[in-house]
């Protein structure tokens, strides 16, 4: 997997400014008095720093933007990046800070001047996150991540405030390589594959093949995959960090790893994208993946259903009847609609076996969710408001933007069958909220349950804050955080 880039904290030394290679990465807040190696290197390089500060070029800056000062004379770097800072850096805005700094670190060095800065470990995380590339398939190699370097008063204390986020680093690059990777490399085998590799951390990993799901009744599932030639599987993932015999935390996920609509083919256009209908199960995985590396004191267990949806001779046609492991009937209109069969299989099956203490499942479900919401948000369904409070307020605490739609028994009407006992779909308006609706149906009622529909959030055409373009790992975040709060050391 793609490994984040090392960071070493090191004691504030001025002394080894002047020869530093590469690049010196400065934090500044305009009009404030620079911190005391930042005046090193003012005077260093003959009040170059004091004076680009003072400009109007970096007082038009945006908190996280960055001024670049080129072969600066006084110092063996080949450059100065002046970050601007807010006069109240806030978590995110920290975050970006660094991200700034990240987001250029190939084949050089790099020191960051936090100095005494509060938020150094925050500054250290943003620029990990944004560090992340993913180009195992490009013949050109690319240019190796340069040292990178902190100077903080206290390395000692901010190393350890910064291991919870080396964690959560691994997590979401995780989650991005699965998300990023190509279907023909990514196939449900090679995926299960990956999440086995993860009980070296601790993990304990169970694969379910078809014949195991056929005996369990997972109809609704295996009926998406009849038309491929690579097998339908479930991953099941635990990570037992909390008291002995106490009811898991469940995540469930979507992992279709390459979506062609099925019989109901989707247009050409844009289907190459399809590689990324498997977001759901990689940022579970990616979650699972944090929690064993920073030994998390709760009890988890994540779910993926992992298939891939062809058209073929033997493919599910749409007025096909499936029968659920609950036991009920779904008439599938449309095979494009896959997604939420995979999920109802894998819901009742996560509450059959762990009757989890609550239970939250990821999928980029509904175009939908993207007409509605955009690319800004997650749609968040719940029948549960503490549960869903939780963890509207960790994906905030995050940065993550979450956003929570209604869900109303007016809906179900719209996915009544003729010949079973619902319809797979309920037509295009409220298509995000009739996708919930349904998935709600394979939930029982004394189980809180959260549905996240991430089909505007986990890939992206264009860089973010933390991310680059592509996969953002979006969720892993927030969750791991909802973890912390609500479900470890109770």
């Amino acid at each position: 997997m793609t490994q984040p880039v090392p960071i070493q904290f090191r004691d504030s030394d001025a002394d080894a400014l002047a020869s530093q290679p590469g690049r010196i990465a400065l934090l500044a807040e305009q009009g404030a008095s620079l911190a005391p190696l930042a005046r090193k290197l003012d005077k260093l390089t003959r009040g170059a720093v004091m004076r680009a500060v003072g400009s109007e070029a970096f007082a038009a800056l945006k908190p996280g933007e960055s001024l670049d000062l080129g072969f600066p004379t006084g110092l063996a770097a080949d450059g100065v990046q002046i970050i601007r800072l807010a006069r109240k850096v806030t978590q995110d805005q920290a975050r970006k800070a660094g991200a700034a700094v990240g987001r250029n670190l190939s084949g050089v060095a790099t020191l960051v001047l936090a100095d005494t800065h509060p938020q150094a470990a925050d500054i250290a995380f943003g620029l990990a996150m944004r560090a992340y590339d993913f180009s195992p398939h490009k013949t050109t190699p690319a240019k190796p991540v340069g040292p990178v370097t902190v100077m903080v008063a206290e390395p000692e204390k901010v190393a350890a405030a910064a291991n919870a986020g080396a964690a959560v680093t691994e997590g979401v690059f995780f989650t991005r390589d699965l998300v990023n990777e190509p279907a023909n490399v990514l196939t449900t085998d090679d995926f299960a594959a990956r999440l086995a590799a993860m009980h070296e951390l601790g993990l304990e990993v169970e694969i379910l093949e078809e014949d195991a799901l056929e005996r369990l009744g997972m109809g609704a599932l295996l009926g998406v995959g009849m038309g491929s030639e690579t097998p339908s599987k479930v991953v099941v993932m635990q990570w037992n960090g909390g008291p002995k015999g106490e009811a898991p935390f469940a995540l469930v996920g979507k992992g279709v790893v390459f979506d062609t609509g099925g019989i109901s083919i989707k247009p050409a256009g844009g289907m190459e994208d399809m590689t990324m209908d498997m977001g759901g199960a990689a940022v579970v995985a990616g979650v699972m993946r944090t929690l064993a590396l920073r030994k998390a004191r709760a009890n988890v267990v994540g779910l993926v259903g992992l298939v891939e949806n062809m058209p073929d001779g033997r493919a599910q046609r749409p007025g096909d009847v499936v029968k659920s492991m609950k036991g009920d009937t779904i008439e599938v209109i449309n095979t494009d609609a896959e997604g939420r069969l995979v999920l109802a299989d894998v819901l009742w099956y996560a509450q059959e076996r762990f009757r989890p203490t609550a239970m939250i499942d990821l999928a980029t479900l509904t175009g939908a969710v993207i007409i509605a919401l955009g690319h800004e948000n997650t749609g968040v369904f719940s029948n549960d408001d503490a549960l869903c409070d939780a963890f509207l307020k960790a994906a905030k605490a995050e940065g993550e933007g979450a956003w929570r739609l209604p869900m109303a028994e007016a809906y179900d009407a719209k996915l009544k069958s003729r010949i079973a006992d619902m319809m797979n779909v309920g037509g295009r308006d409220g298509g995000a909220i009739t996708a919930a609706q349904f998935l709600a149906r394979f939930v029982k009622p004394d189980v809180p349950w959260c549905h996240l529909d991430i089909a505007g959030t986990a890939l992206l055409k264009a860089d973010s804050t933390l991310a680059p373009k592509g996969a953002t790992g979006w969720g892993v975040m927030a969750l791991d955080r909802l973890i912390r709060d609500r479900f470890e050391g109770k």
